[in-house]
């Protein structure tokens, strides 16, 4: 077996960037650039009103109304000494405007318009013209993920669409002849969720998920369902069959099809049969058939090297250095991924549940990764952490 550490870095060296495509903006949720955007527009487009109020034509009042002015609205008025124009938020300013003034300061009466602001600073209220950026700014750069606040920015300055990643094909193959998918159980058979939860984690990833391929633990049927899951995808991920007994057979398939084997088995719980392969060309992971097992491993390697494999500039889940709530000893030689949550600045551990166990991770938003090389923790002593997607 090799480390956590190890297992991550041999698979860290077979990342390979997928080729890109332009989408429009609406459609880029989730994707990963893979150009810089420079703003084709200034930001504002022009000198606009902050608020709704009066745009006066110089420092003291009282003012005359000359022209209102919305959202939207163009106006060729400029304004001179003892003028100014009703105008909203939004709205463009007349030339010649001195500044905006709100209309919470503002009494209008049979001379006009008056403040009750002593102090009025010229151009206050107004959002000028290229404040935010000019044409041709770095609005996002390559590697940048397109989140709400990223998509809003680029279509505020004019962005129609962008360069971005092509999403990964991905096909889950669930190994096993146990699975019901309907009620009521049957004797000796359990319920399939391993490749429910993967599609799940995929798709909040913002990668579609097919239907899975079902084999079962027959040479054959592994054989002619790894071949298939091979074409036409980008990574497969596999459920059971990868450890060393009598019907996990994931492995010698993989070696007769003429496979790489570029890891099977780490120092880890949960999760030590996990193996990293390619097959023709295409990435495989081999994940056991235990639930837990299966969802903390894609967090810790699948997610991560899909997220490279799209040119994220960071792909690991975020991590933490924080004091633990209590004092902790494990057993054992290898490391260990233990769900926990986050408060206050500090970790508490969940339970220690069995890797066919599934409720203690669903109260968690974090993992605590607890190295080999240590076994023991008193309280307020750090551990890692790594959190949750």
């Amino acid at each position: 077996m090799i480390s956590v550490e190890e297992a991550k870095r041999i698979m860290g060296d077979r990342v390979r960037v997928l080729a890109h495509e332009e989408v429009p903006l609406k459609d880029a949720r989730a994707r990963v650039l893979a150009a810089d955007v420079h703003a084709p527009y200034p930001h504002p487009l022009f000198d606009m009103s902050a608020v709704d109020g009066y745009a006066v034509g110089n420092a003291d009042g009282p003012w005359s109304v000359v022209v209102d002015i919305a959202a939207g609205d163009a106006p060729d008025t400029a304004l001179k000494e003892g003028q100014c124009a009703r105008i909203f938020t939004g709205g463009m300013v007349p030339a010649n405007t001195y500044a905006v003034i709100m209309q919470e300061h503002c009494e209008v009466g049979p001379d006009g318009v008056r403040t009750s602001n002593t102090a009025l600073r010229p151009g206050a209220n107004i959002r000028r013209r290229a404040e935010q950026c000019k044409v041709g700014d770095l609005l996002s750069a390559t590697g940048a993920i397109l989140g709400p606040s990223v998509i809003g920015h680029l279509a505020s300055c004019g962005v129609q669409h962008v360069v971005v990643s092509k999403r990964p094909r991905i096909t889950i193959v669930r190994t096993g002849g146990e699975f019901i998918t309907e009620t009521p159980p049957e004797a000796g058979r359990i319920f399939s969720s391993n490749d429910h939860m993967l599609a799940a984690a995929l798709q909040q990833a913002g990668i579609p998920a097919s239907d899975p391929i079902c084999a079962k633990d027959v040479r054959e049927e592994i054989r002619d369902a790894l071949l298939r899951a091979s074409q036409g995808s980008d990574l497969v991920i596999t459920t059971g069959g990868v450890s060393v007994g009598d019907h996990d057979l994931l492995l010698p398939v993989l070696t007769e099809l003429g496979a790489t084997i570029h890891f099977h088995g780490i120092a880890q719980k949960p999760g030590k049969p996990m193996l990293f392969a390619t097959l023709n060309d295409v990435p495989v992971f081999a994940l056991p058939g235990n639930p837990r097992a299966v969802i903390v491993l894609f967090w810790e390697y699948v997610l991560p090297y899909l997220r490279a494999i799209q040119g994220w500039r960071h792909p690991w889940l975020r991590s933490d250095e924080l004091p633990i709530t209590h004092s902790l000893t494990t057993k054992g030689e290898r490391s260990e991924f233990r769900s926990a949550r986050v408060s206050n600045g500090k970790v508490t551990l969940l339970a220690d549940e069995g890797s066919h166990m599934l409720h203690s991770l669903t109260e968690a938003d974090a993992l605590a990764y607890l190295p080999a090389t240590k076994r023991a923790w008193s309280e307020g002593e750090t551990i890692e952490v790594h959190y949750l997607p």
